[in-house]
C-alpha cells in the first residue's frame, strides 16, 4: 500500500510501531555497549574543551611530545584531570597548585604515567620542605651575589635538540663569601624558571659544567650529604628532563668528585655524563661551535651572564608568591603522602590502563 493511500488509522499504527522499534534498538544498544572503562583509546570520547590552559607548543613539539612522552593532545586535559583527582583523593592535605599548566609539568616528566607523576609531585614538595636552608626565602633578589659571580647562567642558544644549556662554573664560587647551599639555591631557582616553558618541558635541558680551577679544598664542600640531596632532587624531585651533562676542563680530582656522586645516580643518568677534559673538539660534536661562547671554542660571542640574571630578577614576584609565603607544617602536608614502597621510576605507561584510571578517578 502506498503512503498516499494510508488511512489515518493505519498511519497512526505504523508510527507507533516504528517508534517502538527505534526505542527497542536504543535499549539494546545501551545494554550491550561496553563500559567507559573498557573502551579502547580510539573509542574514548574527547576531553572537554580547555577552560584555562592554552597549549603553546608548535606542531613539531606536539609531535615530539606524542612520540617521546606519550602525550596525546586529545587526551591532555583528561589526563590532567585524572592526576588532579588522584591528588585530591590520595593526598588531600598536600598543599599544591592544581592548575592545568602546573600538573602538566609532572605528567610530561613521567611520560604521562599517573602514578609516577603523582609520586614526583609528592617528592617535589617533600624536597622543598625537608631542606629549609635551600628553599626558604627562595627568590632572585636573595641570590644577587651568586648571580653576579657568574657561577651559573643559561646560554642564549639551545642545542640541536632544542635543549636549553645550563652552564655551571664552580671556579667562580669563593667559599669564604657564602656557603655552597647558596649555589644550590641558584641552580634550583634557574630550573624553576626554565621549566615554566612548555618547550623545555618537552625538550629538556643539558648541563655544561666547567671545572677549570676547582681545587681539592673547594671540592670538599660537596660531600656525600650534599651530593645525595642534590641528586635526589634532580632525579626524583623535580619535573625536568636532563638529557646530558657535559663536563669540561675537569682536573684529576674530578674522579674523586664523581666517585661521590655516582652511587646516587641512576644508570640512565650516569650514562648521560660525558667527560671532555680540555678537548673542546669532542665537546663540539655534541654542542656545535655556533651555539657556544668563545670561552668554549664557540663563535657566539663572549659568555654573557647579564641577560639570564635580568630574566631571573624580573621574576621576583613569581618566586615570592611560590616560595616566600608561610605554609602549614610539613607533617600536615606530607603525613598522608609517603612514597609508595616498590614504586618503579621506569614503569612503562600502558595506554589502556591510562584510560581505565582516568575513568575510575572521575568517579570520586
Amino acid at each position: 500500500m502506498s503512503g498516499a493511500g494510508l488511512s489515518p488509522h493505519h498511519a497512526g499504527l505504523l508510527f507507533l510501531q516504528g517508534s517502538w522499534e527505534l526505542m527497542s534498538e536504543e535499549s539494546d544498544s545501551l545494554r550491550t555497549s561496553p563500559s567507559a572503562a573498557s573502551l579502547s583509546e580510539s573509542e574514548l570520547p574527547p576531553p572537554p574543551a580547555p577552560t584555562g590552559y592554552v597549549c603553546s607548543l608548535t606542531e613539531d613539539l606536539v609531535a615530539k611530545a606524542r612520540e617521546e612522552l606519550q602525550e596525546k593532545p586529545e587526551w591532555r586535559l583528561r589526563d590532567v584531570q585524572a592526576l588532579r583527582d588522584m591528588v585530591r583523593k590520595e593526598c588531600p592535605n598536600l598543599s599544591t597548585s592544581l592548575e592545568d599548566a602546573f600538573l602538566l609539568r609532572f605528567l610530561r616528566a613521567r611520560k604521562f604515567d599517573y602514578d609516577r607523576a603523582l609520586q614526583l609531585l609528592i617528592n617535589y614538595h617533600s624536597c622543598r620542605r625537608s631542606w629549609p636552608e635551600v628553599f626558604n626565602n627562595l627568590r632572585p633578589s636573595a641570590l644577587k651575589e651568586v648571580l653576579a659571580s657568574g657561577f651559573l647562567t643559561v646560554l642564549p642558544h639551545t642545542d640541536p635538540r632544542g635543549c636549553h644549556i645550563l652552564c655551571l662554573r664552580p671556579d667562580r664560587w669563593i667559599p669564604s663569601n657564602y656557603p655552597i647551599t647558596e649555589n644550590i639555591r641558584a641552580i634550583y631557582l634557574t630550573l624553576e624558571k626554565l621549566i615554566q616553558s612548555e618547550e623545555t618541558q618537552v625538550n629538556g635541558i643539558v648541563i655544561l659544567a666547567d671545572y677549570k680551577g676547582v681545587s681539592l679544598s673547594k671540592a670538599s664542600h660537596f660531600g656525600p650529604f650534599i651530593a645525595k640531596k642534590v641528586i635526589g632532587i634532580l632525579q626524583d624531585g623535580f619535573p625536568i628532563r636532563i638529557k646530558a651533562v657535559y663536563v669540561v676542563n675537569e682536573p684529576r680530582i674530578f674522579k674523586g668528585i664523581f666517585a661521590i656522586i655516582k652511587p646516587f645516580l641512576k644508570e640512565k643518568i650516569a650514562n648521560r655524563f660525558f667527560l671532555h677534559g680540555s678537548d673542546l673538539n669532542s665537546l663540539h660534536s655534541n654542542l656545535p661551535r655556533n651555539i657556544l661562547p668563545k670561552e668554549y671554542g664557540g663563535t657566539a660571542g663572549e659568555l654573557d651572564i647579564t641577560a639570564w640574571n635580568a630574566a631571573l630578577l624580573a621574576s621576583e614576584e613569581d618566586f615570592v608568591r611560590e616560595f616566600c609565603q608561610p605554609g602549614p607544617p610539613c607533617d600536615s602536608i606530607l603525613g598522608q603522602a609517603l612514597p609508595p614502597k616498590g614504586l618503579s621510576s621506569e614503569a612503562p605507561c600502558d595506554d589502556s590502563m591510562r584510560a581505565v584510571k582516568s575513568q575510575l578517578y572521575s568517579c570520586y
